[in-house]
């Protein structure tokens, strides 16, 4: 059996669904993409088990297969060769691949395709449409904010909430934490899951910025995504999340708005001061005024900046992990903020000072408690 098929052009798709393929795979044919051809379709799949994608493109073929492929041999064979057709001729017997291009023949071990794992079967018809701008956007505004302790299994992922009329996505690692509520999505049910985070990663690195549709499906184990001639499944992590809401300070009488950039670039600045450890800042907030300071008492380093400010309240002095606090700021768009605190013991809330008529957006760092504050 053979195909023919362009060398860029399918380098184009292996590259879409290489990102499932495991580093270091617990079966062998997990280092493998699976080729199946019908009518002249090629369809390609990868899977580790928890994740699987495919996509599928138009090849030369008089006969449908299905065989195995290795996915790094073949990946780095077809980057090494110019944009040119190429023939795989099968061997069914001893699923041998060979590779035939204009001036060369290469040869490869395949695997029975009869032995991939299958990808899960929808047995459910509960599915709702996003758009895929909309899609990837929840995405990056929300995984930042994931945790990475295996032991915390249930923080490693983004939380989405499905109502009739929006969905929330939540992430959070304990220390810091992201609700994004978007009125955009209508899902039409009420149901909640946990989506892992190499899932996201993928739907990050593929999904468009623009309005094409993306179709989301889901039962009871599984989140299946079609967009395009791409397919994404991925298991949910099956753990209970924490009750996010109780976290949320929710009288915050102190209110500070200052410009985004202003109140990001001063924290990169005096953070190059801070323990090398614990990472720790110090706002103090006073008036119009807001001092940003660090030090380092092991290295005697220290320094301070003033900024103003708009701020309603008393005088309040609190210390965040100046690591936690730049990412917060570096994923909110807006061009002003709000940082809404209560005491120097409870968590700060940060908002974009103007939202999309679409999306409410909230991020909370907590605090760190500091040994000497000033007077």
């Amino acid at each position: 059996m053979k195909f023919i098929v362009n060398t860029s052009a399918l380098l184009t798709k292996l590259q879409v669904v290489i990102g499932t393929v495991a580093a270091k795979p617990i079966l062998p044919i997990l280092d493998h993409f699976l080729f199946d051809i019908k009518d002249g379709v090629l369809t390609i799949t990868s899977t580790d088990l928890e994740t699987s994608m495919s996509t599928t493109m138009e090849v030369q073929s008089e006969q449908d297969c299905v065989v195995a492929v290795p996915s790094r041999l073949t990946m780095d064979t077809l980057k090494a060769l110019p944009n040119q057709p190429i023939t795989f001729t099968l061997d069914e017997k001893t699923h041998a691949i060979e590779l035939r291009s204009e001036n060369g023949r290469y040869k490869l071990s395949g695997q029975p395709g009869e032995d991939f794992p299958k990808t899960p079967d929808l047995d459910s018809d509960t599915s709702f449409e996003m758009t895929s701008m909309t899609l990837l956007s929840s995405i990056s505004k929300t995984i930042f904010a994931t945790g990475t302790d295996d032991l915390r299994l249930n923080l490693t992922g983004v939380y989405v909430e499905l109502f009739n009329d929006s969905a929330n996505f939540v992430a959070t690692d304990a220390n810091r934490l992201v609700r994004l509520k978007r009125t955009d999505v209508k899902p039409g049910v009420e149901h909640s899951f946990i989506l892992p985070k190499k899932a996201l990663n993928l739907l990050k690195a593929t999904l468009s910025d623009d309005d094409s549709v993306v179709q989301v499906d889901y039962n009871t184990s599984n989140a299946y995504f079609t967009f395009g001639d791409v397919k994404l499944i991925c298991r949910f992590i099956d753990e209970r999340y924490p009750e996010y809401n109780a976290v949320i300070p929710d009288k915050n009488p102190n209110v500070l708005t200052i410009n985004r950039m202003d109140l990001l670039n001063s924290v990169k600045r005096i953070s190059i001061f801070s323990n090398k450890t614990t990472h720790q800042i110090r706002l103090k907030i006073s008036g119009s005024e807001l001092v940003v300071s660090a030090e380092d008492i092991d290295m005697a380093n220290e320094a301070t900046e003033r900024l103003s400010c708009a701020y309603e309240g008393v005088d309040i002095e609190i210390g965040f992990n100046s690591k936690l606090l730049m990412d917060i700021l570096n994923n909110i768009d807006s061009v002003s903020v709000r940082v809404e605190l209560s005491e120097p013991s409870r968590a700060g809330i940060i908002l974009p000072d103007e939202n999309d008529e679409n999306e409410d957006l909230l991020m909370l760092v907590m605090p760190m408690m500091l040994n000497n504050p000033s007077a």
